[in-house]
């Protein structure tokens, strides 16, 4: 079992950043891969990124390459999401989860295999 908290949503100008922080719970936190998926206003929640038990290995949608960076500590428990240059379509409740999965496997995952946090609502302004 896995319980996920995430934080550090908020209202920022279009080209701000954010840092979204998951905290996690478990014996075997360690052993997920762990991932960040978003859902916009009136849309289907969507893959954003992903990294592997180690941190060496991560994967990320093209809509959010070169300007989101995701993070883990093992240590802590925690899993980040550095958003930098934000856009208006990034506009979302962003949602932690873990999964017995490959950082390629999440992105196309159903939800019933992970486990999810409660969601953080991100919300840039144009």
């Amino acid at each position: 079992q896995v319980q996920l908290v995430e934080s550090g949503g908020g209202l920022v100008q279009t080209g701000g950043s954010l840092r979204l922080s998951c905290a996690a719970s478990g014996r075997t936190f360690r052993s997920y891969t762990l991932g960040w998926f978003r859902q916009p206003p009136g849309k289907e929640r969507e893959f954003v990124t992903a990294i592997n038990w180690s941190g060496a290995s991560t994967y990320y949608a093209d809509s959010v390459k070169g300007r989101f960076t995701i993070s883990r500590e093992n240590a802590k428990k925690k899993v980040y999401l550095q958003m930098n240059s934000l856009k208006p379509e990034d506009t979302a409740v962003y949602y932690c989860a873990a999964a017995m999965t490959t950082v390629q496997g999440m992105a196309v995952m159903i939800s019933r295999d992970a486990y999810w946090g409660q969601g953080t609502q991100v919300t840039v302004s144009s």
